[in-house]
């Protein structure tokens, strides 16, 4: 599909038609729809975007027929166009502009001149004539500059396409055609036409003269598509290294279409592979084609022919613009079988394209992106962990071990979100034979299924934390953002807020702790602490709970708190806290005992400084590259400070509790620990559930409690509640781009911070 004449004169003294008009031809074999297609203009060296003059097209061509496009009217009456096939409104330049025909109905943000085209937008552009002046063009120069009375006619009634605007078309007597013109096909006698019509512009159009023709020959002509034999093989189009020889030649290959995203919302196109690959295992026997379902629909087992450029689109080896698909016949490929790890130091590459299968079971080690991409990875040998967390962790090989599975699609937010029936899938699930074409894109290679993969419930949800025994039990939560403010950092309307507070209300429920540290309240005194024990107490009973009052709360927008138990706990003296301004968020420190007396025990609320880097982090808070992140030395200091507070006060039996925002072998850990505090996850948790928090697709433990040596004693249990890190944020409260049928009231996706439970059994007291 091609434009086969602009005008552009029209209405003006001396033109022939009233109204400016495009007319766009089918030049090849087979017919070609324009629906979901449109035509965009801009100025020839303007600073104006396609986009913003852009007329949406419908219709189907057969071969050799033509579509007249009518346009704006000038201010001078004169002829009138044959019966249009599209009326717009666009206005063209009468002697100098650019016209593209886009295989999509989106405005390209671009004008190829002072706003280049990238390669996405480029791919998109079925065919650009700049003529007169044009700043973005096909080949070494523009097509001729125009007058009122003239138009850019193309040679050979519209065959002609060399991918030279300059050599393509003439300056000629405007004579415009329309779909009731006795269509025209190209034959072999048709002037310079390239066997395989070309439909789009040079990979990279500019005003500059173009690089010498591609080395490898067009096949020759012949009216029988599929009689034209391939002059290349998919191979020697990938090459042994990580972007192909070829890049910017046009090429003919032929392969099976393994995997069909041709469709709208989809990536636009299709993967196929050479069903007698070379020898070389270095080499990729797969391809992918840049073409569109109106372009040509395939599917899976096609044996096609495809003629297109060569190009490297974000790090994947693809034909891009393609301008010719020829089906003839079928044909199986068999996926290969690729085993996980990788061995050191290879990489996706000789399998880019190529149609694989994971044998062994895949665990889902991260779904940040499941809502937004349509992505999860996978691995092999169970989930992945931060290496800060634990002993024996090894980047490299866990890079090795892992897969990042997409949804075939390149739309945000798509409408429907992969593997979320018949269940939402968490960390931990695992599925067994996963299978479809390895692709790259956005700095990573990605498997686009081509079969349906069943994430089986291996990491099931717990209704209730584990037991963790003793007569006193001390919960930790980070909310969230629990504000009652709107539109600040928590909800951002009523609605929502409300989302949030049944879903904090459901985990604190579940939790059922005597007192309860809470990380991420807004800091506006007791308004938002006493609304979540106000609503807290409307499910489980008026009076259940009270909250504490934090004397020295801080600046900062959030603070830690904590609410209690009445009839199981007693307050014993004033709540305390620090104005060390080594706190950014200070702790809330208070001792209880049992009701009715006993012994007492301390706890600690605390939110050291997050990992987060901004300009502030100089000298010692700077990232170190130990993968500590930064503000480390302060989350040390804060750690020092800490146990400073438990010797200064003389606290009896402290237990430290909340987001540390180190991991378990960080040195703000090993300097509690250091000061004689003990890890009760590392003490009571088994290592593969020792985990609180999800960041990069690794899972680690950032909430922490840790007792002194005495109380250490009293500590019946310990357990993690994974309600939070191992789900998806599209569970969460909020409306924007979560599927409403997904939201339940429950505990699950709360907050992104799993909560902790420790058992005390501590003497004395009652109940």
């Amino acid at each position: 599909m091609v434009i086969s004449q602009v005008y552009g004169g029209g209405g003006n003294s001396g033109a022939p038609y009233t109204n400016d008009y495009v007319e766009l031809f089918n030049r090849g074999t087979a017919a070609i729809s324009l629906d979901g297609w449109s035509l965009q203009y801009t100025s020839a060296t303007g600073t104006g975007q396609f986009g913003s003059q852009k007329q949406n097209l419908s219709g189907s061509l057969a071969p050799g027929q033509y579509h007249l496009v009518q346009l704006s009217a000038g201010s001078t009456p004169s002829g009138t166009l044959p019966s249009a096939d599209t009326v717009g409104n666009l206005s063209l330049s009468a002697t100098a502009g650019k016209v593209v025909l886009v295989r999509s109905t989106e405005g390209l943000a671009c004008n190829g001149g002072s706003s280049p085209c990238t390669p996405e937008q480029t791919a998109q552009i079925a065919d650009l004539v700049g003529y007169g002046t044009a700043n973005y063009f096909e080949g070494s120069a523009a097509a001729p500059g125009l007058s009122n009375s003239t138009a850019a006619v193309r040679a050979g009634g519209g065959c002609a396409d060399t991918d030279d605007n300059a050599a393509d078309f003439a300056a000629g007597t405007p004579a415009p055609r329309n779909t009731a013109t006795p269509p025209a096909p190209c034959g072999v006698a048709s002037p310079s036409p390239s066997t395989s019509p070309s439909a789009s512009p040079s990979a990279s159009p500019s005003a500059s003269p173009s690089v010498s023709p591609s080395a490898s020959p067009s096949p020759t002509p012949s009216t029988v598509p599929c009689d034209v034999p391939p002059n290349r093989q998919i191979a020697e189009v990938q090459g042994s290294g990580a972007a192909s020889p070829l890049v910017g030649q046009t090429v003919r290959v032929e392969g099976i279409v393994t995997g069909d995203f041709q469709e709208t919302g989809q990536q636009s196109g299709f993967y196929f592979q050479d069903p007698t690959p070379d020898a070389d295992p270095a080499t990729s026997d797969g391809l992918f084609a840049f073409a569109r379902a109106s372009f040509k629909d395939v599917k899976v087992g096609d044996r096609v022919l495809v003629t297109g450029r060569v190009t490297e689109f974000n790090g994947l080896t693809e034909l891009s613009p393609v301008t010719a698909v020829d089906v003839c016949g079928t044909g199986t490929i068999t996926p290969k079988a690729y085993d996980l790890p990788r061995a050191d130091g290879a990489t996706f590459e000789p399998y880019e394209n190529v149609l694989v299968t994971f044998p062994e079971p895949l665990t889902v080690t991260d779904h940040y992106n499941l809502g937004r991409f349509g992505e999860v990875t996978v691995a092999a040998g169970g989930r992945l962990f931060q290496p800060t967390d634990r002993d024996g962790v090894s980047p490299a090989l866990d890079a090795r071990r892992s897969l990042l599975v997409d949804d075939g699609s390149n739309t945000e937010n798509p409408a429907t979100i992969p593997y979320t029936t018949p269940q939402v899938v968490r960390l931990g699930d695992t599925a067994v034979g996963v299978t479809g074409v390895l692709s790259y894109g956005f700095g990573a290679y990605r498997l686009e299924p081509t079969k349906q993969i069943t994430f089986l419930r291996t990491n099931p949800r717990l209704p209730a934390p584990l037991p963790v025994g003793g007569n006193v039990r001390v919960a930790s939560l980070n909310t969230l953002n629990w504000f009652t403010t709107l539109d600040s950092r928590g909800a951002d309307t009523a609605e929502e807020q409300q989302r949030q507070l049944k879903k904090i209300v459901a985990t604190l429920k579940g939790l059922d702790a005597d007192v309860v540290g809470l990380m991420e309240v807004e800091n506006n005194g007791q308004t938002a602490v006493n609304a979540l024990v106000d609503a807290l107490n409307a499910e489980v009973g008026a009076g259940t709970y009270a909250a504490l009052t934090h004397p020295y709360p801080g600046s900062d927008a959030i603070h830690v708190a904590a609410i209690y138990k009445p009839a199981k706990l007693t307050p014993v003296g004033e709540t305390r806290s620090s104005t060390d301004p080594v706190f950014r968020r200070p702790p809330l420190i208070q001792t209880f005992r049992r009701v009715g007396g006993g012994q007492p025990f301390t706890l600690l609320v605390n939110h050291f400084k997050s990992k987060g880097c901004d300009e502030e982090a100089t000298g010692g808070d700077a990232d170190q590259g130990d993968g500590q992140s930064c503000y480390n030395a302060e989350r040390v200091r804060q750690a020092k400070a800490v146990l400073g507070l438990i010797d200064s006060m003389d606290l009896p039996n402290p237990l430290v509790i909340g987001d540390l925002n180190a991991y378990g072998e960080e040195d703000p850990i090993h300097t509690l620990e250091a000061g004689g505090l003990t890890s009760l996850s590392k003490r009571f948790v088994p290592a593969a559930q020792r985990y609180s928090y999800l960041f990069n697709g690794l899972s680690g433990e950032l909430d922490h409690a840790m007792a002194g040596k005495q109380l250490v004693k009293r500590v019946t249990g310990a357990t993690i509640w994974h309600v939070n890190a191992d789900e998806p944020r599209i569970l969460d409260y909020n409306l924007e781009f979560n599927p409403p049928s997904l939201y339940r009231p429950d505990a699950f996706r709360s907050s992104d911070h799993d909560p902790l439970l420790i058992g005390l059994n501590l003497p004395g007291g009652k109940g």
